[in-house]
């Protein structure tokens, strides 16, 4: 690929647009909002105007509602040999290409997962794509070259390609994205009228449920918009769950003790059945889930502590396989969580004791 003109230069089209100039695409912008384009050609992800002649691939990405009549424009006007979009819904374009009735050949529906809380070109990277998985849908008329382009999109961002069918990506981002995006919502809304005493105490695991909660709601009106079934589906599955997980606790405030263990069983069932869940969930290198012990360590909040914790683990030669940190309430001090294999927690704990760490059981 040389050349790739991308239409749509928020995080997702600016990111892409920095990945393929860092290695040596030629890459046009455009966009309707002409001051988020020159801003994106400022981060050198590109240059403002369409090409002169067709460019080799053609990146749409604007939010679902405009991908087909930008797409259908695309082909119309010859502006690519190959273009695709990166929605993070993809049976409804299809369905409204096939509608206006253009030639999909050319055409091929993928979706990066990948994405932050921020949106818009200042918040893009050209690192944001990699070691993570990019659907490609192509249909059976998918043209053979527009295929290969798109693998080399993918390869050139440092993603992971993974193929399927559009329907079934769109029921599976409703289940891994679209509905925890929701539930996380529900619980921080939860936060905004409660008591400033309530709500200092704030810590690690209702940060982690949040997190996502802070992304843009007009962008996820248009991602929930275009994909209103699947997500009400699994929303469905999870209400029958919270209906239940509710008896069970009304059951658990009653004085007959049948009833009490009824509720204790019926709360173990959604418990079991969410660690089983979990365990589902890929672990490091999208390898199956691993179980790791966690190393509890106080530390100060100045410059250097971080580094300094990391070299003193490197030292006793045990590799860090996940971090988080959790920062205490009013005090210039947190506490740090090092996740690291199970055969190599307790030679971290000595080796860190021994150079002047707390550590917290």
């Amino acid at each position: 690929m040389r050349t790739a003109l991308v239409i749509g230069t928020g995080l997702i089209g600016t990111s892409a647009a920095l990945a393929l100039a860092g290695r040596g695409v030629q890459v046009h912008l455009a966009d309707h909002d002409a001051a988020q384009a020159r801003t994106a050609e400022a981060r050198g992800a590109g240059t403002q105007g369409q090409p002169e002649g067709p460019v080799d691939l053609a990146i749409v990405a604007v939010p679902p509602a405009y991908v087909a009549v930008t797409v259908a424009d695309v082909l119309r006007r010859d502006l690519a040999r190959g273009v695709l979009d990166v929605a993070s819904v993809k049976g409804g374009p299809r369905r409204e290409l096939e509608a206006l009735g253009c030639d999909l050949t050319r055409y091929i529906g993928t979706h990066p997962m990948a994405g932050r809380e921020r949106s818009g070109p200042m918040a893009a990277t050209a690192d944001l794509f990699e070691g993570r998985p990019w659907v490609l849908t192509p249909t059976g008329g998918t043209d053979t070259e527009v295929l290969n382009l798109a693998l080399e999109l993918v390869a050139l961002c440092r993603a992971v390609p993974v193929v399927m069918e559009d329907e079934a990506h769109d029921r599976a981002v409703a289940l891994v994205s679209h509905t925890p995006h929701l539930l996380s919502s529900m619980v921080a809304a939860r936060l905004q009228d409660a008591d400033e005493t309530a709500v200092r105490l704030c810590g690690q695991g209702i940060r982690d449920v949040t997190r996502i909660a802070a992304s843009d709601p007009a962008m996820w009106i248009d991602i929930l918009s275009a994909n209103p079934g699947p997500v009400a589906d699994v929303l469905a599955a999870v209400a029958a769950d919270l209906d239940e997980t509710v008896r069970a606790l009304r059951a658990l405030q009653s004085a007959d003790e049948a009833k009490r263990g009824g509720g204790a069983a019926g709360i173990e069932d959604v418990l079991r059945r969410g660690n089983a869940g979990r365990e589902r969930v890929p672990g490091k290198h999208g390898a199956a889930s691993a179980v790791y012990e966690t190393v509890t360590v106080l530390i100060g909040d100045q410059p250097g502590e971080l580094a300094r914790i990391f070299a003193d683990a490197g030292r006793a030669g045990v590799n860090i396989e996940d971090v988080r940190i959790e920062h205490a309430t009013g005090q210039q001090a947190g506490l740090i969580q090092l996740v690291v294999e199970p055969s190599a927690a307790p030679g971290l704990t000595q080796a860190l004791r021994e150079r002047g760490w707390s550590i917290r059981q």
